[in-house]
């Protein structure tokens, strides 16, 4: 009889009665079976093990370039920061002490002065004062032309002292002195400040 004749007339209820070579085919296909379904089982895990760890190795890569960024970013703004901290210190150093500010006063006067303006009013207010500094606000009428408060305004702003021009109206005052040059009037308010600190040291 031969194996296919064999595999024709099996019982499957009752495999103990197979031939021999029967059992030897099915064991081993059995075998194979399990072998494949192992490997296969194995390889399955082996891989999602592998994505995560691929997933997490991507994740610290992308955490690591966070940090690099911020580390690059806090150098950029350690850096500003000195600059800012030079450039208010320089501007402190610009505000006039209690002292000084009686010239400072002299000196914008000076500017309209030389610039050809006739003062109609030149009244610093009271104090204001600020966190680290006070603020002195001067109410200025002058009469003169437009190329005489471009002069004095410029001139105001190259003062060594920080000085501010604000509120600035310009109103028509007819002829100067009855010639063709039209007079204008120009209200201000000029402010400068003063470092509070400086009170301090001075007492």
């Amino acid at each position: 009889m031969s194996f296919v004749d064999d595999l024709n007339n099996l019982d499957p209820n009752n495999p103990g009665v197979w031939p021999a070579p029967v059992k030897a085919v099915v064991f081993l296909v059995v075998f194979v079976g399990i072998l494949f379904a192992g490997w296969k089982l194995d390889i399955t895990k082996q891989r999602e093990a592998l994505a995560a760890l691929e997933q997490k190795e991507q994740e610290q890569i992308d955490i690591l370039d966070t940090k690099q960024k911020k580390a690059a970013n806090l150098d950029a703004l350690k850096e500003q920061m000195k600059e800012m901290e030079q450039s208010f210190g320089d501007m402190v150093r610009q505000l006039p002490n209690k002292t000084e500010v009686a010239g400072l006063l002299i000196d914008i006067s000076q500017t309209g002065l030389s610039a050809g303006l006739e003062f109609k009013l030149f009244r610093p207010a009271a104090e204001s004062p600020k966190e680290f500094y006070a603020e002195l606000p001067i109410n200025i009428s002058v009469v003169g032309d437009y190329h005489q408060f471009g002069e004095f305004v410029s001139g105001i702003a190259a003062l060594p002292r920080i000085v501010t021009t604000h509120n600035i109206t310009i109103t028509p005052q007819g002829k100067q002195g009855g010639g063709d040059t039209p007079s204008l009037k120009m209200d201000a308010v000029a402010k400068t400040y003063r470092a509070l600190e400086e009170e301090a040291g001075d007492e």
